[in-house]
C-alpha cells in the first residue's frame, strides 16, 4: 500500500472547472487522492496576510459547502479519494457530514490537540503534517493520541524547500517512533518523493498544478502532470522490485540456467 497525494490545494482559485480539470490530471497521472484545503475566511485573524494579496487569494479560493459536495462527487465519479485539510473545530462538523475516510491537518495546526482529538473522533484516519514543530510536540502527539489512526508526515514547512533542507534524518527517527508514516514536499519535481517511498513512506503528498504560470505561490513550485506520472511509474516500480520471488532463480532465468550455464566450457564439466 504505497499512496500518492495530489495536493491542488487552492491552486484552482475558486475556478470550479480549473479544480475539475486538476481532479483529472491527478487521476489520469496516478494519484490515489486529489486534496484541497476547507477554511472560512471569518476565521481567519488579523496578519500580514491583510495586506500582502493573500486575503484576496483566500477568499477566490474558499471552497463553499455546495462546491465541497460537488468537488467530492466529482471524484467519485472519477475514481479518485477526495482529500482536504481542516485547520479549525468547526469545519469538522461540516465535513463529518461528507462521511471522509481520511482529513489532512496541516503543520502549522499540529499544536492544536483539541482540532486533533476532534479529527481522531471524527475520521477513521488522520494525515498529520509534522513541518515547523518542536521534536518534543511530536513525541507529545505520540504519547497523547498513539500512532494507530494517525499517519504521521515528515514535512519541511518551506515554499518552495531546498534539497538540504528536507532532513531525511529526522523522518527516520520519526519511522522509528510509528506505525504508518509519510511524507509531505514542497521540493520543486519528484526526486524527495522517491526517496520517501524507498526509506519507507506509505503515503506521498506533493503538490500538483497543469500550469505553472497560474496566480498563487503554490502554482509554482507545483509538480506538473509529467512529474506526477514519473513519481506513479517509480511507486509502481518499486512495489513490483519487492515482489517475494523466493531464494532460487526465477522462471525468467530458466533458458540462462539451463542452456547458458558452461556453454564455453566444452571440455570441462558442469
Amino acid at each position: 500500500m504505497l499512496k500518492i497525494i495530489s495536493e491542488i490545494g487552492w491552486n484552482h482559485m475558486g475556478n470550479m472547472e480549473l479544480a475539475k480539470k486538476m481532479i483529472v490530471e491527478s487521476k489520469n497521472s496516478g494519484a490515489d487522492f486529489a486534496k484541497f484545503q476547507t477554511w472560512k475566511v471569518k476565521n481567519l485573524k488579523k496578519g500580514p496576510w491583510d495586506k500582502d494579496g493573500r486575503l484576496e487569494i483566500y477568499k477566490k479560493a474558499e471552497l463553499s459547502e455546495n462546491q465541497h459536495y460537488e468537488l467530492k462527487d466529482f471524484c467519485e465519479q472519477k475514481n479518485i479519494k477526495f482529500l482536504t485539510s481542516v485547520f479549525n473545530e468547526e469545519d469538522i462538523d461540516f465535513l463529518s457530514k461528507l462521511k471522509l475516510e481520511y482529513i489532512k491537518i496541516p503543520s502549522h495546526e499540529i499544536y492544536n490537540k483539541d482540532l486533533i482529538k476532534k479529527s481522531i473522533d471524527t475520521f477513521p484516519k488522520v494525515l498529520l503534517s509534522t513541518g515547523a514543530s518542536l521534536w518534543s510536540e511530536i513525541l507529545e502527539l505520540i504519547e497523547k493520541f498513539g500512532t494507530k489512526n494517525i499517519i504521521y508526515m515528515h514535512c519541511t514547512s518551506a515554499y518552495p524547500c531546498k534539497p538540504e533542507n528536507i532532513n531525511f534524518p529526522r523522518f527516520l527517527e520519526l519511522k522509528k517512533k510509528v506505525e504508518t508514516i509519510g511524507y509531505s514536499g514542497h521540493l520543486s519535481g519528484v526526486d524527495d518523493a522517491k526517496i520517501a517511498f524507498a526509506l519507507g513512506a506509505k503515503y506521498v503528498e506533493k503538490h500538483f498544478t497543469i500550469d505553472t504560470n497560474l496566480p498563487g505561490r503554490d502554482n509554482k513550485f507545483a509538480i506538473l502532470p509529467a512529474d506526477l506520472k514519473n513519481l506513479n511509474n517509480f511507486r509502481n516500480n518499486y512495489i513490483k522490485m519487492f515482489e517475494d520471488k523466493g531464494l532460487d532463480f526465477q522462471k525468467s532465468e530458466k533458458d540462462i540456467f539451463e542452456n547458458y550455464r558452461g556453454r564455453w566450457n566444452k571440455h570441462g564439466k558442469i
